[in-house]
C-alpha cells in the first residue's frame, strides 16, 4: 500500500515539475490568438454558408428540370 501512494505521490510531485518549465503565454499573445481563431471561424462559417446557399440553389433547379 506504501508503494502505491508513493507512485501517486510521485506523479503529482513530477507533475508539478512540468508545470514549472511551461512557458505560459502573455496577456497580448492570448488576446491576438483568440482574435485570430474568430476571424477564421468567422470566414470559414462564412464559406461553408455560401457553398451550401449555392448547392441548395443548384438542386432546386435540379429537381424543377424534371
Amino acid at each position: 500500500m506504501k508503494k502505491f501512494f508513493g507512485h501517486i505521490i510521485g506523479y503529482f510531485r513530477e507533475s508539478l515539475v512540468e508545470l514549472s518549465k511551461v512557458v505560459w503565454p502573455t496577456r497580448k499573445q492570448v488576446l491576438e490568438m483568440t482574435l485570430a481563431v474568430l476571424i477564421l471561424a468567422a470566414f470559414i462559417a462564412t464559406l461553408l454558408g455560401v457553398f451550401d446557399y449555392g448547392l441548395q440553389e443548384a438542386l432546386k433547379q435540379l429537381l424543377k428540370l424534371k
